[in-house]
């Protein structure tokens, strides 16, 4: 039998536990990774109270160290590139981010952690597909925190010549999803083929709108598409089906997605326009063009929405002023 004292006890001991759980801050920021081209610079922010109104984060926070290929150097200059940055949280607090590091010839991508934002880790290559000698690229690696099963899923593209029917595209453009997973960025498990719908997709990002219920945002990438597109599981790792029609205009890419109250913010870059746009939802089955709602600077290019706190931005703003001449 449980006596006043037994619950005394217990109360004691969990009192504590509640204050701490009611004191985390909440998680009421939108910050958005970014690049700006020719992708020299590394990693930029934005930053949005609304998830609809962005502002820049001056300068670059992380210079990109590791990949590079001959193809970067016409525009690049010959220089390491840091392109597609997406960014996760892990339950300990510390930020993982990884990133496009070659257009082509690199089986791999970039990475690297910071518990601040601020101060980074050694960069390090992943190479996920040296397996393959016909991988002809790694493109717009995406990382997303699997809570049941405590590890990272990583989901990037890549083409294999001659591996998959194609449509109008060269045979170097015939992208598929694949996939790894981690606990510790140190040991990853093999390289798996993450997605085939029959054709050519990439810039994947994974959102978890509930229990058993996971939105795999894409770019449809072939010739007669080259717009976003959703497909639906109950397990981030897949299997995907049901994939939609497409909901961007043509020549748009980079999905990600801010929820906004109970709607879904899914920004896209429209490349040809040179502008970002969004469309919204709150089914994932019909979409209304909200481009007119947002605004985003100038020169963003492709990253992925995470949530943080006011003191995270506080001391994001601070280091940049100290930093500013």
């Amino acid at each position: 039998m449980t006596t006043n004292k037994d619950m005394k006890s217990v109360f004691r001991i969990l009192l504590p536990l509640m204050m701490l759980a009611s004191c985390k801050p909440a998680k009421d920021i939108y910050l958005f990774t970014s690049f700006r081209e020719p992708a020299v610079d590394g990693l930029h922010f934005l930053y949005s109270r609304d998830g609809k109104h962005w502002t820049d984060l001056p300068g670059s926070w992380l210079k990109p160290e590791v990949g590079g290929d001959s193809s970067t150097k016409p525009a690049a200059g010959g220089k390491k590139i840091m392109r597609d940055p997406s960014m996760a949280q892990g339950p300990d607090g510390v930020w993982h981010l990884v990133w496009t590091c070659g257009w082509n010839g690199v089986k791999g991508f970039g990475y690297a952690s910071s518990r601040d934002l601020i101060h980074w880790s050694q960069e390090r290559l992943i190479p996920v597909m040296v397996h393959e000698p016909d991988a002809f690229n790694v493109w717009a690696p995406e990382i997303f925190y699997e809570k049941d099963s405590a590890q990272y899923l990583i989901v990037w593209a890549t083409t294999i010549p001659g591996r998959f029917p194609k449509g109008l595209e060269d045979e170097k453009n015939n992208h598929r999803l694949y996939c790894t997973t981690t606990r510790d960025f140190v040991s990853f498990t093999p390289t798996r083929l993450y997605y085939d719908p029959g054709y050519s997709v990439i810039d994947p990002m994974i959102l978890e709108r509930g229990q058993k219920d996971f939105v795999l945002v894409f770019k449809d990438n072939t010739r007669l598409q080259r717009n976003i597109k959703v497909a639906f599981s109950d397990s981030p790792a897949g299997p995907w089906h049901d994939d939609s029609k497409a909901f961007t205009p043509e020549f748009t890419e980079g999905p990600t997605v801010a929820k906004v109250g109970a709607a879904y913010y899914i920004y896209f870059d429209g490349y040809r326009v040179k502008k970002y746009g969004a469309v919204k939802t709150t089914d994932f089955k019909t979409f209304t063009d909200a481009s007119d709602e947002v605004s985003v600077p100038a020169g963003h290019k492709h990253g992925t929405i995470v949530m943080t706190d006011k003191k995270t931005l506080k001391r994001l703003l601070h280091e940049r002023k100290k930093q500013s001449p």
